[in-house]
């Protein structure tokens, strides 16, 4: 009974370190695509105002 209650708090043991990895990598991921959709927001701005200033700065077609 004593070695049985040992493996299973072994057990817990490994399934914690497990859990507090895995949470480590979610974490980061998270942050990731944070800072992904961050940059990609910027960078549609960046494209929309490039855009209107291209369109903007066209000469009418019959010339």
């Amino acid at each position: 009974m004593q070695d049985e209650l040992f493996e299973l708090q072994m057990q817990l043991s490994y399934q914690e370190d497990t859990i507090a990895q895995l949470n480590d990598v979610v974490t980061r991921q998270q942050q990731d695509i944070q800072r992904l959709t961050e940059a990609f927001a910027q960078l549609k701005k960046q494209f929309e105002e490039l855009v209107e200033s291209e369109t903007k700065e066209a000469p009418p077609p019959h010339y």
